[in-house]
């Protein structure tokens, strides 16, 4: 309270306006108060803000990756799951599936190899790559044997990964099989003409937009494009058939290669897999080491958001362009 206004204020009392005076100090004791309010609720948001960048951080900061051996001295049983779509930027990415079988080839603690699996299958491509991985990956460790087990479902290319594998297990009820390749978009033609609305596009290819989903199909693009298909289908077979070798009896049932799936006890006799079992019984009875410890790449939550991102942006170009290529599931 400064010297100028302070004396007018006690000669206004002393004169006998207590009223006034006492109205004056109400406001002073207010706007200290809301002050002290003010300097709270910064001090709050301060904290909130410190809070939020804190929990960001520990969020999108890559987990410390647990030594995989470090259960103990003895031997154990590698375990790689392979769950969800096939495809790049996505958990079951040939990257990571890579990444887990090649650490688990080198340790000489891991007595075999798991491939735990639950998928539907996805991109030819990235279980090709899993595929030749897997067959170069025994060809250096002879003795390290590789087991696939088929969990809920293992079809289409999650079948093509597990038929690099020594053998196939997979429970009475699970679905196995779907060796085939498929290819899906939209056509807009009809509906175009019903809003009288008129495509044009350019290109400098006579076929280059033989895709799109606005203009009408010809005869010759679709059996190219089925061409195509068909010729990635074959080479499915034929690594099918190289990984199962003469345990697949597809010269008595031609209908393996048909797109179909079996239940994991109809597979059995037709050669699709070798047993029933689990990942666990497996380990136990197979390999003869019962403890599993898992080598499965875990991403970070930040670099799964970043993937799927990345993913969702071309995904929805190419349902833009009405363009799907070809996919095993």
């Amino acid at each position: 309270m400064t010297d100028e206004w302070k004396a007018p204020a006690k000669a206004s009392a002393e004169s006998g306006d207590e009223k006034s005076w006492k109205l004056l100090e109400k406001t002073l004791l207010a706007s200290v108060q809301e002050q002290r309010r003010s300097r709270r609720w910064g001090i709050f948001f301060k904290l909130l803000t410190f809070t939020y960048l804190f929990a960001a951080l520990m969020l999108f900061t890559p987990l410390m990756s647990l030594e995989k051996g470090a259960v103990s001295g003895s031997a154990y049983t590698a375990l790689i799951d392979i769950e969800g779509m096939i495809a790049d930027k996505e958990p079951a990415s040939a990257d990571n599936i890579v990444g887990s079988l090649r650490a688990a080839f080198e340790d000489p603690k891991a007595k075999g190899v798991v491939l735990r699996i639950n998928s539907p299958g996805g991109s030819p491509v990235q279980s090709g790559y899993v595929y030749d991985e897997i067959v170069r990956l025994r060809g250096l460790h002879p003795d390290k044997k590789v087991y696939a087990v088929i969990a809920d479902l293992g079809a289409s290319g999650a079948y093509y990964i597990a038929s690099a594998a020594d053998q196939i297990y997979a429970d009475k009820a699970s679905l196995v099989g779907s060796i085939g390749v498929t290819a899906a978009g939209y056509g807009f033609v009809g509906t175009m003409e019903k809003l009288g609305v008129e495509r044009r596009v350019y290109t400098s290819g006579e076929h280059k937009s033989f895709l799109d989903p606005f203009q009408p199909q010809k005869p010759e693009e679709t059996a190219f494009w089925q061409g195509v298909l068909d010729t990635t289908h074959k080479q499915f077979i034929a690594s099918v058939k190289k990984g199962r070798g003469e345990r697949l009896k597809d010269k008595e049932h031609p209908e393996l290669f048909s797109g179909l799936v079996w239940s994991g006890e109809q597979a059995l006799p037709l050669g699709l897999i070798d047993g029933l079992g689990s990942a666990s019984s497996v380990a136990r009875d197979v390999i003869g080491q019962k403890d599993l410890v898992d080598f499965t790449i875990e991403e970070s939550p930040f670099d799964r958001f970043s993937k799927k991102l990345g993913a969702s942006i071309a995904e929805h170009l190419a349902m833009w362009m009405g363009f799907q290529g070809p996919a095993l599931r």
